[in-house]
């Protein structure tokens, strides 16, 4: 296994940092003296870097060799780390660290150091860490090169061999997965101005891993943030097994003032869904990542808001104080609703985001965007608090997130699990049905006159409204029609409910006259 060589840590240090922090003025790496006078990793260094950081203009990235600039996307993924030279295995560890070449759409350097008895010291770039399959170049590339970003492998489905667990690539962007799950929703550092001309994308310039204890089961990531808009201290502490957890702690220092900031921003894509009308591309009736967004407000209401593909982008507010929780989610598990052999959109993970302490005044924000094609993330959720960050004034956040395929203990009471809409009389009307189950319904399958539905529309008319048992389900099926003026614009609200007990979640919509 290929390890880090102490004694060539200058040289590394000179090679590997040169690459991206060149000429700032925060350059060093983040080595300090400890009390008895060895050198000495501290998540103070990641919070200083930041801070000095923040108070110089941002730089342009690097150039990098044309050769890589010019790979396409299939010529970048030939290129694979070698398995044989992971590092993180020379302590027991079970983890294991792989680096991304860079190249094609990821032009950007970072620096990736890794932290063994309180020494941070850079992994060095060398060619033969890679294996580069069918891509070829006439001359070597530059010793001092940096990577794309890493991921870590873990013995999480099986304990005789090694899975992704989190992968780091791309601007702030990273994702990581529980046991028996697929590559799907994905999170980042930071969003701004997420759906907005002025969209800007923060980047992880450099990393700080710690190698894990023998026998561990978590690791601990340290990353510095930086941007137009902000720089940023983070600290990661990834927990892998059923349903991982990603614990999440970071400080802003904010470089201008009035930017919209989104914090544990969540992506995802939605291309085609049970209920769309729009032209299907192939035989697939479901094309997505994610199929909602669920919300836990703090006054203690759980909204499930499906996501859409719309014509032209929306955006959705949900204020409120002090919010509990928010996630966007994969509910439907039926293959037959996918029938995609390989890219299993059954298996793609629901994240999961609970704050750690109160948050304060803000809204959580949906942005969906129009897409034309299947991979395209188009979808993000975020929270925005209600007072922008001020120029200079550090401002620190923390935050679980929890990658699920169960989401038994979200939502306890009764859930959305199918919503539909149609026509209706008269002409201009609007007929959604939405099917609940789970929760205390199956209780009342033999007394349903004991289940009323409530709903109702900011705007606009409920012509009328029904709910019936839904034995298929062991839950009830609600209906009720919607009438808007050319033009008009409306939010509906739908749940069950016994006298003045909620039975179920909330269902949310925006509906816009025609």
């Amino acid at each position: 296994m290929f390890e880090i060589d102490r004694r060539k840590l200058v040289a590394s240090l000179a090679l590997t940092g040169a690459s991206t922090l060149t000429g700032r003025a925060n350059a060093q790496q983040p080595l300090q003296a400890t009390p008895n006078g060895a050198p000495g990793f501290s998540h103070d260094e990641v919070l200083r870097r930041a801070r000095e950081l923040a108070s110089v203009p941002p730089g342009a990235a690097p150039a990098l060799p044309e050769p890589l600039a010019k790979l396409d996307a299939d010529a970048w993924r030939d290129i694979r780390f070698r398995p044989e030279r992971a590092l993180l295995s020379n302590n027991n560890s079970a983890f294991r660290l792989q680096t991304y070449h860079l190249g094609a759409s990821y032009r950007r350097p970072v620096t990736v150091n890794v932290i063994r008895d309180g020494i941070a010291t850079p992994v060095p770039y060398s060619a033969n860490l890679f294996d580069y399959g069918g891509t070829k170049f006439e001359r070597p590339l530059p010793v001092n090169l940096g990577f794309a970003g890493f991921r870590l492998l873990y013995p999480l489905n099986d304990p005789r061999s090694m899975d992704e667990v989190i992968s780091f690539l791309g601007n702030s962007a990273f994702n990581f997965l529980g046991r028996g799950q697929r590559s799907g929703v994905s999170t980042r550092g930071l969003a701004v101005n997420a759906g907005g001309g002025d969209e800007a994308f923060p980047f992880f310039r450099e990393f700080w891993i710690e190698t894990p204890e023998p026998g561990a089961d978590r690791i601990t990531i340290h990353a510095l943030l930086d941007g137009d808009e902000a720089t940023g201290a983070y600290r990661f502490e990834l927990r892998p097994k059923k349903d991982s957890t990603l614990d999440v702690a970071l400080t802003l220092f904010p470089r201008k003032a009035g930017a919209k900031i989104g914090f544990a921003p969540l992506a995802s894509m939605f291309f085609v869904g049970e209920n769309d009308r729009r032209a299907r591309p192939d035989d697939r009736a479901e094309i997505h990542n994610s199929d909602g967004l669920l919300v836990h407000t703090g006054a203690g209401e759980w909204l499930w808001r499906p996501l859409r593909a719309p014509a032209a982008m929306a955006v959705s507010a949900f204020m409120g104080k002090n919010v509990r929780g928010f996630g966007l989610m994969q509910r439907d598990r039926n293959f037959d609703h996918y029938q995609d052999l390989d890219l299993a959109y059954e298996q793609r993970p629901s994240y999961w985001v609970e704050p750690v302490g109160d948050w304060g005044e803000g809204h959580v924000e949906l942005v969906e965007l129009p897409t034309g094609e299947e991979p395209a993330d188009n979808i993000v959720a975020s929270w925005v608090p209600a007072v922008p960050l001020e120029q200079g004034k550090p401002f620190s956040l923390s935050y679980r997130i929890t990658s699920t395929l169960d989401q038994a203990r979200l939502s306890p009471d009764g859930r959305v699990v199918g919503a539909y809409q149609n026509e209706a009389k008269p002409q201009g009307s609007t007929r959604f049905v939405i099917d609940f189950a789970g929760g205390d319904l199956a209780f009342f399958m033999n007394e349903p006159s004991a289940v009323e539905i409530a709903a109702t529309a900011a705007n606009g008319r409920i012509l009328k409204s029904f709910v019936t048992p839904n034995p298929h389900t062991r839950g009830f099926r609600a209906g009720f029609d919607v009438q808007l003026d050319p033009g008009q614009s409306t939010d509906l609200r739908v749940f069950l409910r016994n006298g003045s007990r909620a039975l179920t979640e909330i269902w949310t919509m925006p509906l816009k006259g025609d």
